[in-house]
């Protein structure tokens, strides 16, 4: 029988029964990159899928975010693999991404080295070589459970427990067994570009990225961002809770209520140990600059760390940023001829500049008022002056860039990096991003307080997305101190709100498959509903709603 298969425009004729991955060869030339995955009909599948019926097909390559991470999956498992064949009986641990790479741990083995780092990645391209399938099998929940159990992995046992699906898809690559979420390659010849970097007390496995697919990234330490990781998994151990399944035992028992506030108080002890740090530095430091990605909860931290300030004797003032936007007429326009409204060009940096010089010297100024429904200033702004004890608070996305503070000496300036780098790992192979976690409280803050639907939300991420490389992440490092704003308990709590929005997107949008995987990993996790112990200066509050700072 043969099927009607429209692929960019043009309807071809297949036999029923031919793989993805047949029909990709006669389309392999005219992408750029790798092919890796599919979208049939709307709906993401593998290469190794066969069409049923007429249909139209994407295909995807390695320049697509969905491609990437097919990619970055599959070789993860062949590392998993590795390790486990060079190091028997060892845990292995896919933690989180750092340095353009993934940072992974083998645990069981002494002290990993250079060398048994390089013997890794020589073994990870024999696999390679061997262009060994990755084999998917659907199997019963207690089958998959009873064969973690053997396999002692835990973890999974932990997670699939609360799964209602009585079956699963468990892949195998040679001899091991292992359970992803997520698709993968067809094969392991698929994975040729990749490198390994020792990183005590792990390594980094470099691999390439959509922005440029064919070359591996060279590594790129970012040893702040490291240790706050690091002090992550050290609230994860406290809390006890390092991976899904620990997180729903813990709803599950009725103890969401402990986790909560032994949570929100790991915040609030870094909070006021920030304040502390800034107290103690008072008589060199003018401005407190705040700076970090889209939905870290940058608003609630200034305001929390404020309250911490006051604790301590002094009188912060604020600024926004947004009142120093120039008029919309005078603003730069981005590479499609639109207002790029994120540009730091968008600022009126000689009047900030300015103004901040005159206020540190005890001089009046008068603040501007940017009034977003003309796109002007208003005529009139509003006076401040402050004294030596009150420290200027700036929150707005160009904080740790020096462009936006040229005139003000480094030695004045305290800058902050909040961003929400979750701790909690689905299980030891599969991580959470951080950016599914932000983009998760994005849809739950538009929708309660922006008036915007999901399906907008995530339409307008990518954008998002590429501001922040470009205006936040290259300046992290310069941060004077990082701030973790991820709540180990928040995904459960999220869940409730974003289900039924992410479930409003039609199977026709474009944005369905993005929904679709938001939806899918929202499962993993027992809701928490009662809300009653989340405090009301939770940064959590400033996305479902109740914050004492509204």
């Amino acid at each position: 029988m043969e099927l009607n298969i429209s692929i960019d425009g043009t309807v071809k004729k297949y036999m029923k029964g031919k793989s993805l991955l047949e029909i990709s060869k006669d389309f392999q030339e005219k992408h750029p990159y790798l092919i890796v995955a599919a979208l049939v009909d709307n709906e993401l599948r593998e290469l190794t899928y066969c069409p049923e019926n007429d249909c139209s097909v994407t295909f995807i390559d390695l320049s697509d975010e969905y491609g990437n991470k097919i990619y970055v999956r599959s070789l993860s498992f062949v590392f998993i693999r590795a390790a486990k064949e060079l190091f028997p009986n060892c845990r292995v641990t896919v933690e989180h991404s750092l340095g353009k790479g993934l940072y992974c741990e083998i645990h069981g083995k002494k002290h990993l080295n250079e060398k048994d780092v390089s013997a890794i990645e020589s073994r990870m391209r024999e696999i390679v070589e061997n262009d060994e399938p990755f084999v998917k099998e659907t199997v019963s929940l207690k089958k998959a459970i009873d064969l973690f159990k053997k396999q002692g992995q835990m973890d999974k046992v932990r997670l699939l427990k609360y799964r209602k699906d009585p079956f699963i898809n468990i892949y195998s690559c040679g001899w091991l067994k292992d359970y992803f979420y997520g698709y993968m390659v067809p094969s392991t010849g698929f994975l040729k570009k990749f490198k390994l970097k020792f990183y005590l007390p792990g390594l980094i496995i470099l691999y390439p990225h959509k922005e440029n697919p064919d070359i591996v990234p060279e590594f790129k330490d970012q040893p702040k961002l490291a240790r706050i990781f690091r002090e992550s998994e050290h609230w994860a151990e406290i809390l006890k809770v390092g991976d899904v399944g620990s997180l729903n035992d813990y709803i599950a028992s009725g103890r969401s209520g402990e986790l909560i506030q032994i949570a929100e108080a790991l915040h609030e002890k870094k909070l006021a140990q920030i304040a502390d740090m800034i107290t103690q530095n008072i008589e060199r430091l003018h401005l407190i600059l705040i700076a970090g990605p889209s939905s870290s909860g940058k608003t609630t931290f200034a305001q929390r760390l404020a309250i911490q300030l006051k604790v301590n004797g002094l009188q912060p003032v604020s600024i926004s940023l947004d009142d120093y936007f120039l008029n919309r007429e005078q603003t730069p326009l981005d590479e499609d001829g639109k207002p790029d409204f994120e540009a730091i060009e968008a600022i009126d940096l000689d009047l900030f500049n300015e103004h901040l010089i005159k206020l540190i010297h005890g001089e009046m100024v008068e603040i501007p008022r940017f009034n977003f429904k003309t796109g002007k200033r208003e005529p009139k702004g509003i006076p401040l002056k402050i004294k030596k004890n009150q420290p200027i608070i700036i929150e707005g996305i160009h904080g740790l860039n020096e462009r936006l503070t040229p005139s003000i000496p480094k030695d004045n300036k305290f800058k902050i990096y909040v961003s929400a780098l979750t701790q909690l790992n689905i299980d030891d192979h599969n991580r959470i991003p951080t950016t599914d976690t932000r983009i998760i409280r994005r849809i739950v803050r538009d929708s309660q307080f922006r008036s915007l639907d999901a399906l907008g939300t995530i339409k307008l991420w990518p954008s998002v997305r590429r501001g922040e490389e470009k205006n936040i992440f290259p300046f992290q490092e310069d941060a004077d101190v990082m701030f973790n704003s991820a709540l180990v308990y928040e995904l459960a709590v999220l869940k409730k709100y974003a289900e039924p929005l992410l479930k409003e997107i039609d199977s026709s949008s474009p944005e369905y498959p993005k929904a679709k995987i938001l939806l899918k990993f929202l499962q993993y996790f027992l809701p928490i509903g009662d809300e009653k112990d989340i405090p009301p200066n939770s940064i959590l509050r400033e996305f479902i709603g109740g914050s004492c700072f509204r």
